[in-house]
């Protein structure tokens, strides 16, 4: 069994990295599944047109993932990266030493995604006896866990607690950057609603500029008109007062009756251009009411300008912050490097004295 998926199977690309899961309680905390870095790899079965991750540590097998068209592979930061196996109901989540190494991974992911898309079109084109294939894994033989296991890394135990810490502060930092960026998405927003508020009111205005101004010329040619009026009622008064002085009868009666006919008829027009002017006046009322308006719109969009520089003001506050826990970050990672070194080191030369030890002994 083991020998035949030896022949079936073959490493594609391999990478090594510290493997974490979600918590399944939390849904939001890390859990180590690794104690230090170990071979993750992408695995291509030719039989079946499959392609899978898988990670070893020891004799256990830590990552054992199908790849689907669906999965996609998320950079959180600069050296840490995950993708949720709807099958395993897990999330995987992978710490590089490099951000050159992130970068390999997440390319190679998104080719055998692509790969696997392909093949599921293709399989899908073919007879309907390739649909009954299953595409899940295989048992994860031992002989493959013998190749893919690497030699352990001694780790201390402080370090790697630090480095997980920084992660989850680069994580926190990162969820904190985003709910300002959202906070200043809602104030642009607003901003916006302000600004199309302020184009109806300035339009309004407009509008009513014109009707002022045609108002305002309709008012000087009704006075003229009044003037008029008034010019000839006064005219006419006077041809009244003449003939009554005359003291004729008959026609000038009849003339009489037609100029206090024609006066009532002038004072009505003269009384309805006054109402008119009225509402006029009240219109000019409501335009100052609408200039009042827009000051006011003016003034929360400013305040809503002088929100929104607070807001970058803070964001780029964060981003330093950011910057900075990255830089102790990756002095950390340095120093656990160096520690791990040192160990390396001196485990080599306890290896050598015990060695030596034992050759005395024997002597």
């Amino acid at each position: 069994m083991f020998p035949h998926h030896r022949e079936r199977e073959q490493p594609i690309f391999s990478a090594r990295a510290h493997v974490f899961q979600i918590d399944p309680a939390t849904k939001r905390n890390w859990i180590p599944a690794s104690k230090h870095a170990v071979t993750v790899s992408f695995f291509y079965d030719a039989n079946r047109n499959v392609y899978r991750i898988i990670s070893v540590g020891g004799t256990k097998a830590i990552i054992n993932c199908t790849v689907t068209p669906s999965m996609t592979f998320t950079k959180t930061s600069q050296k840490f990266g995950q993708w949720a196996d709807s099958r395993a109901n897990t999330v995987y989540g992978l710490g590089f030493a490099t951000e050159q190494q992130l970068h390999q991974f997440s390319e190679k992911f998104k080719e055998v995604k692509d790969a696997a898309r392909l093949a599921r079109e293709k399989s899908q084109d073919k007879e309907l006896v390739n649909t009954a294939l299953s595409i899940a894994a295989p048992q994860f033989s031992q002989d493959l866990s013998d190749e893919l296991q690497s030699p352990p890394v001694m780790c201390v135990n402080g370090p790697e607690d630090k480095l997980f810490r920084s992660q989850s502060a680069d994580i926190t930092l990162s969820s904190e950057k985003e709910r300002i960026k959202k906070m200043l998405s809602e104030g642009s927003i607003c901003e916006m609603n302000l600004e199309a508020e302020l184009f109806t009111l300035q339009d309004s205005n407009s509008k009513l500029v014109a009707a002022l101004h045609e108002a305002n010329a309709n008012v000087e040619q009704w006075k003229k008109q009044l003037a008029a009026y008034q010019e000839e009622t006064e005219r006419l008064r006077e041809q009244v007062a003449e003939l009554e002085t005359h003291g004729g009868h008959g026609p000038s009666d009849l003339l009489k009756d037609e100029l206090t006919q024609s006066l009532e008829e002038l004072e009505a027009l003269l009384k309805a251009k006054d109402e008119e002017i009225h509402i006029l006046q009240s219109k000019k009322a409501e335009y100052h009411e609408m200039e009042h308006d827009r000051d006011e719109a003016m003034h929360r969009l400013r305040e809503m300008e002088m929100r929104n520089s607070d807001l970058e003001r803070r964001i780029q506050n964060t981003e330093q912050n950011l910057s900075n826990s990255l830089e102790e970050r990756d002095r950390m990672d340095n120093e656990i490097q160096r520690a791990i070194e040192i160990l390396d080191i001196k485990i080599f030369d306890l290896n050598d004295l015990r060695q030596s030890l034992v050759k005395l002994i024997d002597k």
